[in-house]
This record gives structure tokens, C-alpha cells and sequence, in this order.
């Protein structure tokens, strides 16, 4: 069973479990790519220089000329198949928020925060690619630049946690769907995404700091 747009019920068949199949592989890809992305931006951290040559060496390849694009068409696919599941009309939104409050159910709550945020990562997500791949090369001097002007900084601010959040919930709710762990496991698995999300939100903090405060 699963959501109308209208937040009706309605029943599954052969097609909605090949396009939830597919929502699983494009988000594990995009969950992937969040974390290595954060991770080599954050080298910054270290040095400016590591992130230059990081950056220097996916240039070469073509793989930021060839793999934006490709990740951009990648995200615009997840969330098409995701908004499925997404009532955009009042009375369904009306819908699951009377739900959610009846049932108290966490994981309802933290499907709400993942379609709250996949709304807002789909606008501000798009504007930071857009900003990215029309300023090549990639350089920590350009990085930095663009976060210490005009409302960039704020851009960010909000983007970096968010992008966090809604990712940490996708892996916890992939998990649990799929059946990779198991009801006896969840305590444990909400502690470690909980981990998980606060030190990568932390490293993002980190990294943002770094950039506001490079040839300062």
C-alpha cells in the first residue's frame, strides 16, 4: 500500500515496486555522493591546497564537467520518484499531519522532515549546483569567496544541515524498509544516524568557518 498525492491509500502493484527499487539505488548513490562530496570539501580544513588538488584532479578527468551534469539528472530522478509518495494537495497534507499528530509515530514524523527538506534541497540544491558548475574550476579561493559574499553565507548555513538531515533519514529509512535491520536493532541505528548526523553537520560547520576566515 502506499500514498496518493491526495494522501489517499492505494494499492501497489508490479511497476511501484520496480520505481521504489529505484528510489532505493538513487538515494543510496545520492547518500553516497553527499558524504564523499562533504568530505573532500572539508579538506579545506587541512589545507587549501589538498582541496585545489582534489579538485585539480576530478577537472582532469572530466568528471566535474561530465559527473554535474550526470548528478544533477540523477537528483531531479530520485526526486521525481519520491514525489510520488508526496500529497501536493491541501487536503492530503491535511491528511498526514492529522495522522502523524494521531499516531505519534517517530518514524511518520521523520518522513515528514525528509519531504519538508526534499522540497527545500530541490530549490537551494539546484541553485548551489548551478553556482558551482558555472564558476569552474573548483578552487578553495573561489569557494571561499562566494561563501564570504552577499547572502551566501546564510545560503549555507541552512543548505549544509539540511542536506544532513535529509540525507542521515533516508539511510535510516532505507534501513528499516528493507528490512536491513531489525525492529530488535533500531535503538541502535537511531543513535548511530543520530552520530552520524551531528558530526557531519559539524564538519560542515567546520568547513563553512574555514572558507569565511581563508585569505581573511
Amino acid at each position: 500500500m502506499s500514498l496518493n498525492s491526495n494522501g489517499s491509500m492505494r494499492k501497489g502493484g508490479k511497476s511501484d515496486a520496480i520505481l521504489d527499487w529505484l528510489q532505493m539505488f538513487s538515494g543510496v548513490a545520492l547518500i553516497i555522493f553527499v558524504f564523499m562530496h562533504m568530505s573532500l570539501v572539508s579538506s579545506v580544513i587541512i589545507n587549501p591546497d589538498v582541496m585545489d588538488k582534489i579538485a585539480s584532479t576530478y577537472e582532469k578527468n572530466y568528471m566535474a564537467q561530465i559527473g554535474g551534469p550526470i548528478l544533477f539528472l540523477l537528483f531531479l530522478f530520485h526526486f521525481y520518484l519520491a514525489a510520488r509518495k508526496i500529497p501536493f494537495r491541501l487536503d492530503g497534507q491535511k491528511t498526514i499531519w492529522a495522522h502523524a499528530k494521531m499516531m505519534k509515530h517517530r518514524d511518520t514524523w521523520l518522513w515528514i522532515v525528509q519531504v519538508v527538506s526534499a522540497m527545500l534541497i530541490l530549490v537551494m540544491g539546484s541553485i548551489h549546483m548551478w553556482a558551482v558548475l558555472s564558476d569552474l574550476p573548483i578552487t578553495a579561493a573561489r569557494s571561499a569567496a562566494r561563501v564570504q559574499s552577499g547572502p551566501w553565507l546564510y545560503f549555507y548555513l541552512v543548505l549544509a544541515p539540511l542536506v544532513i538531515v535529509h540525507v542521515v533519514a533516508g539511510l535510516y529509512r532505507i534501513a528499516v524498509k528493507w528490512g536491513f535491520i531489525r525492529n530488535a536493532q533500531r535503538g541502535k541505528l537511531n543513535r548511530f544516524a543520530t552520530g552520524l548526523a551531528v558530526f557531519f553537520i559539524c564538519i560542515g560547520l567546520a568547513t563553512i568557518v574555514r572558507f569565511m576566515t581563508l585569505n581573511a
